[in-house]
């Protein structure tokens, strides 16, 4: 199978995707067809699942977003990260814009994500991979219902649901799904979006507040 499982998710997460073992398969079957018919798809193989190298029981926090950057060179498999060495997506500049209204912190040079990940915000769009050049081209292929199946397992674990994060109606289409108590919603940060209420909203502060009320350690968010 193009998914291999145990090298790419934490052990914690195989009882999670071994029960949806139709569905990766129907997946990693439609990806290789694609790659057999000369379709290049991102990101590359070994990250598709890289969001899931955290362990489950973790996890504070979901950022949930579309699919990933259709820009080769862009996605590494987490919601709206890139690499340390590419220049900052436009969406990736209104969500740093938020951070130092939200926090008072300096605008990161980086849009390496991966502090982030590492203390327990699950960085997971909808749809884990994308066509080259075409944006949410792998929609309706199988991965929807993968995700369904992670917010379950987060939301029924016995530390109970994460603080979700929701920007646009993508990702608010599973807000339901979650702890109503722990779901902060607003517009996509996306250039065509961010104005009509994404700015202003205060996710981060709103995050850690909601951490702090269940005593946990809030998110060191500043990437500075």
């Amino acid at each position: 199978m193009l998914l291999d499982l145990q090298a790419s998710v934490h052990p914690s997460w195989l009882p999670v995707f071994e029960g949806l073992s139709p569905e990766i398969a129907n997946v990693s079957g439609f990806l290789e067809f694609e790659t057999a018919a000369g379709r290049q798809w991102l990101p590359e193989r070994s990250q598709v699942l890289r969001a899931f190298t955290q362990p489950l029981d973790q996890v504070k926090v979901v950022i949930l977003g579309q699919d990933p950057y259709p820009t080769p060179g862009h996605s590494v498999g987490l919601a709206f990260c890139v690499g340390p060495e590419v220049a900052l997506p436009r969406s990736l500049v209104n969500i740093f814009r938020e951070l130092k209204s939200d926090l008072g912190v300096g605008a990161p040079a980086s849009g390496d994500l991966t502090p982030w990940a590492e203390q327990g915000v699950l960085l997971l769009n909808s749809v884990l991979t994308v066509g080259s050049g075409q944006s949410g081209s792998h929609r309706s292929k199988g991965w929807e219902q993968i995700t369904g199946a992670v917010i379950a397992a987060l939301v029924n674990r016995p530390e109970g649901s994460p603080v979700a994060i929701l920007w646009g109606k993508d990702a608010q289409s599973y807000g339901s799904d979650f702890d109503p108590r722990f779901v902060i919603s607003s517009p996509h940060p996306s250039p065509l979006s961010a104005r009509r209420g994404f700015f202003g909203s205060k996710p981060f502060s709103r995050t850690n507040e909601l951490l702090r009320q269940q005593g946990l350690t809030p998110i060191e968010w500043d990437l500075a």
